[in-house]
Formats: structure tokens, C-alpha cells, sequence
């Protein structure tokens, strides 16, 4: 109903241009149910339903956009739609032309639609209140369907409608001490729910420990998927960006250039197939169905926007405007998570990295703290909870000579951010078991 209500939208705009304009419209939506924990009980619960629609009218190289509410109802929108499109018209002839424009004036229509296998709201909050009863438990559940579409003046028709869900929980230990865990997907499965509850239930028990406190210096280290999620977050930051690439100011400008390389159990890709977000971008062109970033240990591609594409005289490939990862896929190794603390002898078992940054970004070195349920391992098992350290280490030595092995089961983790809309950026990673990490203080 909302793809032929979008549709219907898209010949209204057609309808309003004048000889030799043009458009582009993008919609994001959700019907989303949002549910807030807390002491275990729910303590807040509601629904979403919100369109968003950016709109741009193109002249030749010019170009203006802006972004609209949609009501919902098509005969309020389309009034709605009509006086944006004149309100743009005017601000046409003010801005100068767009060399670096390109647009995909060749249709390439498509859809994807998958049936929602979601259970009701209210059974996963069921199973979440249940498996909570007595625990210091806060989270948010974020569940429904997330909806994109785009069309253009040259007949293109895209569409993408997909079910998930993501639930994001602490269990509280006190003090500065709590577990952090989440679960994500497209199907609720109650029993790996309840293994990952039981899993953080018993690195709670864990936390109750007196802390131990330990010396900077390097240390053998476990980083689980969730804290190796931060750190190749950072490399989100323009690392495998074209243009960044390009300008010389990418944090894998070495890397591209082969003066470094990562251990060749790294392999890196932007998966869009297997992915949440979109196989189309904002401006209509087509994502391929993956991106090698980086094979095994080497620089493999970069993600590049139809604007670099113009700039650089190259072929876009499906890169967003920020030619950032949204589906982004490491492979799995040969480590088993039951093997993970004997493998790791003594050393430091990480289960959340936060408030990281580049402390020298040329070299890819970054910084950041300790979090939630990190402990002391001495002979493969948790003697200890640790007190929070900072690290400095430089991603060539964490994912180059210093990773020892990758665990064979990976965990999806969805982007829990909901300012504005929910996100559809994704990433499967396994954990990784260092030689060494540098903590300074």
C-alpha cells in the first residue's frame, strides 16, 4: 500500500515539472514499535509511523532539495508536494551550476519486499520482562518495518521494504560496573535470546569480584564482535571513502597506497545483499551486490559516490554521499567461541570499547577507554573484573601482526541510533584474539 502510494506521489511530482526541469525523490519510513525498560519492566512503550521524503528539482547542473513530512495521505501530500516543487523553482535560478553533479538518467527500477517474520511486539517483550524478572535490567527494543523508495522524472522506480528488530541491554552490576549486550535481526529466535541473557546473567556474577587494577603497558587481548565493532567503526570515518582516498586525508591512505598491510585473515566488504540497508542509493544508482574493501589483508576497493564518480572521471559504485559502510561484512576464522579464554591464557577479555578517536590518523592509531564487562584472564579463566584503562594502538598492529586468530561464529549488530528515524546500517563480525594491546593509562 505505502510502495503504490509512494508511486502515486512520484506521477504527481512528474506532473508539476516545467520543459527542462527534472527531480529526484527519496522516501525513508518506518512503522516502528518502541519499547523502553527499565528495573526489568517496561517503562515506556509507543508507535512510529513517519515518512520523509527529500525532494530535489534539477535544472541542467542546478539544483536545490529539501526534506518534507509526509501525512500519509495522498491528496493532503500532493498539495503539499505542489508548493515545494514551486518554492524550489524560485531558489533554481539563484545557485550556481553543479560540475560535480551526476545523475542516473538510464532507469534501473526495481523492489524488495520481505514478508515481516517478526513476531508481535508485545511476544518479544514477553520473553524480554520473563528473562528479566529480578535483574537491574535497562534496554530498548526498536522493532517493525523500515521502508526507502526512490523515483526520478526519467521513469526509475525503486523500492525496499524489510522487518528487524534490535534490542539493546545492560544488566547493572553498580557502581561504574554493568554488562552490555544486543540482539538483532530479521527473526526473533527466543532461544538465542535467552543464551545471550544467560551469557551477560553470568559475566554479571562475575562483575560482583573485587576489580583489579593493572599497569599500562601491552597485554594479550579478546576483543568480543561488539568492541571490535568500534574499532572498525572508525574506519568508517572516510577511511574507505574515494574522495578521502583521493584528497590523501583517509585514515587508510597507507594501506591503499601498500605501504601497510593488515594480517590476511582480514577481509573486509560491504555486503549489500546480505545487508539491512537499501540496494539503491538516495540519488537512484544501483549497489552492486558487494564491495571487496579489503582482501586478506590487502586494500581491495574503495566505496564511491556518483559525486567522486563525476569529480574523478571513475565508475560510481553504489557509494552513498558520505561513501560510508552500511553493510559492512568481516570474515570469520577458525576459532571456536568455546576455545576463546583457554586461547587466550592470561590476558584481557573486552566486551565494549567507547568514546574512541584517531590519536594519529595517518597511521590509523586510535584511542579510546574500556567498557562495561571488561576482566582480568590468568590461565583461561576470569579471575576479575578491571578497572577502566585506556589504549593507544594503531589498527595495522591490532589487525596485522598482532591478531592471532578469528572467532568462526559471527554477531550481527544493527545500529541502535534512533534520532530523527531508525537506521538500517549493519555489521557481522567475528571477535578477535590479540598478541598484544597497548594500554597507557
Amino acid at each position: 500500500m505505502i510502495k503504490q502510494y509512494f508511486h502515486d506521489l512520484a506521477d504527481h511530482l512528474a506532473a508539476q515539472l516545467q520543459r527542462g526541469e527534472d527531480y529526484t525523490a527519496w522516501l525513508a519510513g518506518e512503522r516502528s514499535d518502541f519499547v523502553r525498560f527499565n528495573h526489568g519492566k517496561v517503562r515506556q512503550a509507543g508507535e512510529v509511523s513517519q515518512l520523509y521524503l527529500t525532494l530535489r528539482l534539477i535544472q541542467g547542473q542546478k539544483h536545490v532539495s529539501s526534506q518534507l513530512t509526509l501525512a500519509g495521505r495522498l491528496d493532503d501530500d500532493r498539495g503539499q508536494l505542489s508548493a515545494e516543487v514551486a518554492r524550489l523553482r524560485t531558489m533554481l535560478a539563484d545557485v550556481a551550476a553543479d560540475p560535480h553533479l551526476l545523475l542516473n538518467t538510464a532507469p534501473q527500477s526495481g523492489e524488495h519486499i520481505e514478508p515481516s517474520r517478526l513476531p508481535a511486539a508485545e511476544a518479544i517483550v514477553d520473553d524480554v520482562v520473563n528473562a528479566a524478572n529480578g535483574f537491574d535490567f535497562v534496554g530498548f527494543l526498536a522493532c517493525g518495518p523500515v521502508f526507502n523508495g526512490f523515483a526520478n522524472s526519467w521513469g526509475q522506480r525503486n523500492w525496499q521494504e524489510k522487518a528487524s528488530f534490535s534490542l539493546d541491554w545492560s544488566l547493572y552490576a553498580g557502581g561504574d560496573k554493568a554488562v552490555k549486550a544486543g540482539y538483532a535481526g530479521t527473526e526473533w529466535d527466543r532461544d538465542a535470546f535467552r543464551a545471550k541473557f544467560d551469557h551477560a546473567a553470568a559475566q554479571l556474577l562475575l562483575l560482583q569480584r573485587p576489580a583489579k587494577t593493572i599497569a599500562p603497558g601491552s597485554y594479550r587481548a579478546y576483543l568480543t564482535p561488539g568492541a571490535l565493532a568500534e574499532v572498525i567503526g572508525m574506519l568508517n570515518w572516510g577511511g574507505f571513502s574515494e574522495k578521502q582516498l583521493r584528497s590523501k586525508r583517509s585514515s587508510l591512505i597507507r594501506l591503499a597506497d601498500g605501504e601497510q598491510a593488515l594480517n590476511p585473515m582480514v577481509s573486509l566488504l560491504e555486503h549489500t545483499a546480505e545487508g539491512l540497508a537499501p540496494a539503491f542509493q538516495s540519488e537512484g544508482f544501483i549497489k552492486p551486490a558487494k564491495v571487496d574493501l579489503v582482501r586478506e589483508g590487502r586494500f581491495a576497493g574503495s566505496l564511491i559516490s556518483p559525486r567522486s564518480a563525476k569529480e574523478y572521471g571513475i565508475a560510481a559504485n553504489g557509494g552513498n554521499e558520505g561513501e560510508i559502510m552500511e553493510s559492512l561484512q568481516m570474515a570469520g576464522g577458525e576459532l571456536a567461541q568455546a576455545r576463546i579464554l583457554a586461547e587466550l591464557g592470561t590476558g584481557l577479555y573486552i566486551s565494549n570499547l567507547w568514546y574512541l578517536n584517531f590519536s594519529d590518523r595517518m597511521n590509523c592509531r586510535l584511542t579510546g577507554m574500556t567498557r562495561f564487562a571488561t576482566f582480568w584472564v590468568e590461565n583461561g579463566e576470569i579471575v576479575a573484573p578491571l578497572n577502566v584503562m585506556r589504549f593507544d594502538d594503531s589498527v595495522y598492529r591490532m589487525l596485522g601482526k598482532n591478531l592471532e586468530a578469528l572467532t568462526r561464529e559471527r554477531e550481527l549488530l544493527v545500529e541502535t541510533q534512533t534520532y530523527g528515524s531508525r537506521q538500517t546500517s549493519s555489521q557481522l563480525l567475528p571477535g578477535a584474539l590479540l598478541s598484544e594491546m597497548a594500554l597507557v593509562l
